[in-house]
């Protein structure tokens, strides 16, 4: 028997659990009234921060799909990363366009929605309905900007298990993300390891490398060099820092992507025609396809959102919290993962996966690793590789079989 995901969304504190259906608006409309639905905690229910703070109260926007089962064992979390949000396989409502992971979420997909019970939240530090810096201070009556209290990726993971046990969903058959999703999977079985039946951990790594700090730096600067920024006070003063943002987002890109993939899409093609205009416009192909990226980043992002959810990754590092010894922190797990890393992925490339494989070994945890042969960068655990949806679903359906489902 199982239970409608009407039924399945009501289970704990209803009252507190709620569909928004506003109009679909820029990024700060849902900072302050998301599409979706919203899971609020009041002044005697704080999210305890690393920074050494209590945050309350707080909400948190989130999205699900399928169906709870009666015993509530087939729950599937999905980690969005840094710039995703909960619209995992739901029509954006800023941009229009369709869920981000839909490419392996959905009917009949390795995340299959007709067998598992899925929900997928917006990080707190965020933009897209959880609480964040573009939030009201309810101290103030104003947006918190850099009042907002730094993020770490284990508040990210604090807030989700709050609202997993506000669902009444005990623990998860799946945790599964990438990037800074999968810094939250690692973060997941390291914290609530009884909570976790299956880890999948994607294009990610233990820590954040100093290269991608130096990038996050590089984007962090330009925003705040963006004269519109107004010392993260552009709300109030009814600015925007989108050149700061757009280029911020560009450099990003970059980065998610391969020379081979970009040579590939636009090589050393010229935009309008067969020949430079020699003038500093978009003349190149690939300088107009990343001018596009920056414009049509800003207008569903918050610039502070990205300054503190980059600042979180930089300071994710699993082994630092376990005295430097990364096994540590899945001393005595249960917990059976898939690693999975991408050949041309240089943003967090394949050692870093095998380095939690080791650790992993080393703390005699069932674990399976896949280097998936792709061409796509950093970006191919987004997009359509057979290779890494064949490896999802056999590993998937192996856990399901062992969970009983």
């Amino acid at each position: 028997m199982t239970m409608s995901l009407d039924t399945a969304l009501k289970v704990g504190t209803p009252e507190d659990v709620s569909a928004r259906a506003d109009a679909p608006g820029a990024e700060v409309s849902q900072a302050h009234e998301p599409k979706g639905l919203v899971a609020r905690f009041g002044p005697d229910e704080p999210l305890a921060m690393d920074a050494g703070v209590q945050l309350a109260p707080f909400q948190i926007a989130y999205q699900t799909a399928g169906t709870l089962n009666a015993d509530r064992s087939n729950a599937v979390l999905i980690c969005h990363a840094l710039t995703g949000d909960q619209h995992f396989a739901h029509t954006h409502p800023v941009t229009g366009k369709r869920g981000w992971w839909e490419t392996l979420v959905g009917p009949g997909k390795p995340v299959d929605t007709d067998r598992y019970f899925v929900v997928c939240s917006n990080v707190v530090g965020s933009c897209m309905g959880s609480t964040g810096p573009a939030s009201i201070d309810p101290a103030t009556g104003r947006a918190y900007g850099l009042d907002f209290p730094l993020v770490t990726i284990r508040d990210m993971v604090r807030a989700q298990a709050m609202l997993l046990d506000r669902l009444g969903i005990r623990d998860l058959f799946l945790c599964i993300g990438g990037s800074m999703g999968g810094m939250q999977v690692l973060q997941w079985a390291a914290s609530y390891p009884e909570r976790v039946f299956a880890a999948m951990p994607i294009a990610t790594g233990p820590r954040h490398s100093a290269q991608n700090i130096a990038f996050h730096e590089v984007g962090r600067q330009a925003i705040m060099a963006d004269p519109a920024w107004a010392e993260g006070r552009y709300l109030e003063a009814g600015t925007r820092p989108a050149k700061g943002l757009g280029v911020a987002r560009m450099g990003a890109h970059i980065t998610y992507l391969s020379e081979p993939a970009l040579h590939r899409k636009f090589g050393r093609r010229f935009q309008g025609g067969s020949a430079p205009t020699f003038s500093f416009n978009a003349d190149f192909q690939i300088e107009s396809y990343l001018r596009h990226q920056g414009l049509s980043f800003v207008e569903r992002f918050d610039a502070n959102a990205y300054l503190y959810l980059t600042r979180a990754m930089d300071y994710f590092d699993l082994a630092a919290d376990q005295g430097g010894v990364l096994a540590n922190a899945f001393k005595g797990t249960k917990t059976r993962f898939c690693v999975m890393s991408f050949t041309s992925d240089w943003l967090f490339p394949t050692s870093e996966s095998r380095a939690i494989v080791h650790a992993l070994n080393a703390a005699s945890a069932p674990v399976a690793f896949v280097e998936v042969e792709s061409d796509k960068g950093h970006d191919a655990f987004l997009l359509d590789e057979p290779a890494m949806f064949a490896a999802a679903r056999g590993f998937i359906d192996a856990a399901a079989r062992a969970r009983g489902l």
